[in-house]
C-alpha cells in the first residue's frame, strides 16, 4: 500500500500543508513541528510521488558527515579527514562532492532526524562518527534507517563506533577497551593501588567500553574494580574539574587518575594544581585519544593514541568506492600508549 503525504500528516498529528513546508523546505516550519513530521516520514518510509519517486535509488554528490560536538577536536579531526577524501576519481562535478557536516549535540534523535535527510536528498554516502548510545530502541531504529540507507544505494561507513550487523554498513571500530586496559597496566606497573576514573556518559558504547578495559586490568592484578572511586560526566573539561575535586574529597590518598579523554584530563590536572597536588610526583594522570593540544600540556600528558585522522581518512575512501573495504564489513583499529610526564611512579 502506498503511503500518501496525507498518511504522514495523520501521524505527525499536522496539516498536510505543514508536511508539504517541511520537505519542500520552502516556509519556516518549528523546530519540534519538524521533528515530528520527519520522524513521520522515517517510521513510514515516505517517498515523494512523480518524479521524485522514479530517482529514489538514485544517488546525488551529497555526502553526511555526523559528529556529535564539531567544536570537539575529537570529531573535528575525524570530520576533516573525512572530507578531505569524498573528491576524486569517480566523483561527479570534477570529481567533488558536497560535504555535510551533521552536529547532533549527541541527541539520538537528531542522529536519526538527519539520517532522514541524508536519505531523502539520496546521499551518495554517510559516515557516522564517534561512540553510539546504548538504547535498544534507539538501536533499532537506527538499524533500520541505516539499512533503508544502504538498500537505495548509499554507502554507509561508521567509524570509532562497534559493528551495525545485517545493516550494510561497514565499522572501522577503535579498540577502546584494549586501550582502557593498556592505560591502567601502565599505571599498575608504576605502583598506583587507588587509581580514580573518570569516566563519560554512561549511555555511549565509547564510555562502557573504556572503563570495561580498565576493570579488567584491575581484576587481573587482583584489585577491586573501584567503582567507589568512578564518575561518569561528559566529554569535557568542566567533568575534569569537578570529579577530579570529588575524588580527592573520596580518597585523599589517591595516587593517579585515568580520564575518559585528553579534554577531561586536563580539567582534572587543573583540579590538582589547585589543590596543591604536583603532577606526577603527587597524583598522575592519563588521558585518551592524543589530541594535539595533550603534548602541549604541562607536563605533557600520558594518553592513549587513537589514529583518528588515518581511519577517518579511510572511512572516507570507503564511502567514496575508493578502498577495498574490510573483511566481513568490520576492522578492529588498535590505539598505542604514549607515555608522557603526567604519570610516574606511585
Amino acid at each position: 500500500m502506498t503511503v500518501t503525504l496525507a498518511d504522514v500528516a495523520a501521524r505527525a498529528q499536522v496539516s498536510p500543508a505543514t508536511v508539504s513546508r517541511v520537505l519542500n523546505g520552502n516556509y519556516p516550519v518549528a523546530a519540534a513541528t519538524r521533528e515530528r513530521v520527519l520522524r513521520a516520514v522515517d517510521e513510514l518510509d515516505y517517498v515523494l510521488n512523480g518524479p521524485a519517486s522514479s530517482l529514489a535509488a538514485a544517488t546525488s554528490d551529497l555526502v553526511g558527515i555526523l559528529v556529535n560536538d564539531i567544536a570537539d577536536p575529537f570529531f573535528g579531526i575525524m570530520a576533516g579527514a573525512v572530507q578531505s577524501e569524498i573528491g576524486g576519481p569517480g566523483g561527479r562535478a570534477g570529481g567533488e562532492r558536497l560535504a555535510v557536516v551533521c552536529n547532533t549535540g549527541g541527541s539520538p534523535e537528531r542522529e536519526l532526524t538527519y539520517l532522514t535527510l541524508l536519505q531523502r536528498q539520496r546521499a551518495a554516502a554517510v559516515v557516522i562518527t564517534g561512540g553510539a548510545i546504548e538504547d535498544a530502541e534507539h538501536a533499532a531504529a537506527l538499524n533500520a534507517k541505516l539499512q533503508r540507507l544502504t538498500d537505495a544505494g548509499t554507502r554507509v561507513v561508521l567509524c570509532g563506533r562497534p559493528p551495525a550487523p545485517e545493516t550494510g554498513a561497514v565499522a572501522l571500530s577503535f579498540d577502546n577497551r584494549g586501550g582502557g586496559r593498556t592505560l591502567t597496566q601502565h599505571l599498575l606497573l608504576l605502583g598506583h593501588r587507588t587509581i580514580g576514573y573518570i569516566a563519560g556518559p554512561e549511555e555511549r558504547t565509547t564510555t562502557r567500553h573504556r572503563l570495561e578495559g580498565h576493570r579488567d586490568a584491575l581484576a587481573a592484578a587482583g584489585l577491586p574494580n573501584g567503582a567507589e572511586l568512578t564518575l561518569h560526566g561528559p566529554y569535557d573539561r568542566a567533568t575534569g574539574h569537578a570529579a577530579a575535586v570529588d575524588l580527592l574529597r573520596r580518597e585523599p590518598a589517591l595516587t593517579a587518575i585515568v580520564a575518559a579523554n585528553d579534554t577531561v584530563a586536563l580539567g582534572a590536572c587543573a583540579a590538582l594544581r589547585e589543590a596543591g597536588r604536583r603532577i606526577p610526583d603527587d597524583v598522575s594522570v592519563a588521558g585518551f585519544d592524543d589530541l594535539p593540544f595533550s603534548v602541549d600540556a604541562v607536563p605533557a600528558l600520558t594518553t592513549v593514541r587513537l589514529p583518528l585522522a588515518e581511519a577517518a581518512a579511510r572511512a572516507g575512501r570507503i564511502a567514496m568506492g575508493r578502498e577495498k573495504e574490510p573483511s566481513g564489513g568490520v576492522a578492529t583499529i588498535p590505539g598505542e600508549l604514549v607515555v608522557r610526564g603526567s604519570t610516574g611512579r606511585a
